[in-house]
């Protein structure tokens, strides 16, 4: 069912993301041993819901919206003069994803042998190209964060594992993809049903979960790089993705203001399939408007959340 999410009308400024006046300078966290449990208080009909609709391609929504790329420029724009070279609308998405978990972690969930479990930690996959060239190779690349992650940090992160894979010859999933090459054709076919029944019973080895990028959190993707509107792509029966986010070209349009006059509006499409399983509608339309309500207010990313809340038990 397609979605067309509106757009948020309540200010941020009662939100729970505003800053702190005195920013109390945080501790080192502690390593989490698991990055995600079991939801165990749903409600019946949250609980039968996977067995209906067994997998992830059957239990698709489609999102849309518009990212207002006037006040997202101007803010781009400081970040770069503050030294963040670079620094793109592929940033500024990611941390607002990172940041809405941080509010609504029911959609950093997944479904795993028919069963709802959530995450602790943000796994955020992405697809690169060495050069933008259509003979260049690419590769996907996993981000690992916590809910309190400012815009800044996603920067440094996304940025270091980039040119670290730009100056290496291979990332760690290319690595692990050559070594399935070597299988012959038949038995890597069954190879894969074996590895798939692993992931179904929740026993795929965590070396092979955090390498994979089909096992994250959010797949983003940037058409606008290649010079084209977002597509709506599909989401991964293998693995445990919930979310799949496409954004496209900067476009432009004439709107007319209430007193008559004409102005030029920049904006990007952006679009997104959801798992519709592991949270109801309503849950998910809130989270976006908060998401696209934070583009309207980029600045809010560029310190950590005041609170956090946890998913339920």
């Amino acid at each position: 069912m397609d979605t067309q999410i509106e757009s948020c009308e309540k200010t941020i400024d009662n939100s729970p993301i505003a800053a702190p006046e005195n920013q109390v300078k945080e501790e080192k966290p502690k390593k989490i041993k698991n990055k995600w449990r079991r939801v165990k208080s749903l409600t019946p009909y949250s609980r039968i819901v996977p067995y209906i609709m067994e997998n992830r391609v059957g239990s698709q929504n489609f999102a849309y919206n518009e990212i207002d790329m006037d006040i997202v420029d101007k803010y781009l724009k400081k970040k770069q003069e503050e030294g963040f070279k670079g620094i793109s609308l592929m940033h500024l998405i990611i941390a607002g994803y990172i940041r809405t978990v941080s509010q609504y972690p029911a959609i950093n969930r997944f479904i795993r042998g028919q069963k709802i479990y959530t995450r602790n930690l943000i796994e955020i996959s992405l697809v690169i190209k060495k050069e933008m060239a259509l003979d260049s190779p690419d590769t996907v690349l996993k981000f690992l964060f916590e809910p309190n992650a400012t815009i800044d940090d996603v920067y440094h992160v996304v940025n270091d594992k980039i040119n670290e894979y730009r100056n290496e010859p291979d990332s760690s999933f290319d690595k692990l993809a050559k070594v399935l090459n070597f299988i012959p054709g038949i038995f890597l076919r069954w190879t894969i049903r074996f590895l798939r029944f692993l992931d179904y019973c929740g026993l795929l080895p965590k070396k092979l979960t955090s390498l994979s990028p089909f096992h994250a959190s959010f797949f983003i993707t940037s058409m606008g790089s290649l010079g084209v509107p977002p597509i709506v792509h599909h989401l991964y029966d293998f693995g445990t993705l919930p979310v799949f986010c496409s954004f496209g070209i900067k476009e432009r349009e004439y709107k007319i203001k209430p007193d008559g006059t004409v102005y030029r509006h920049n904006y990007v499409e952006v679009t997104y399939n959801l798992d519709e399983r592991i949270c109801d509608g309503f849950y998910y339309a809130s989270a976006l408007k908060y998401l696209h309500t934070l583009f309207k207010h980029p600045e809010k990313l560029d310190v950590p959340p005041e609170t956090i809340i946890e998913d339920i038990k």
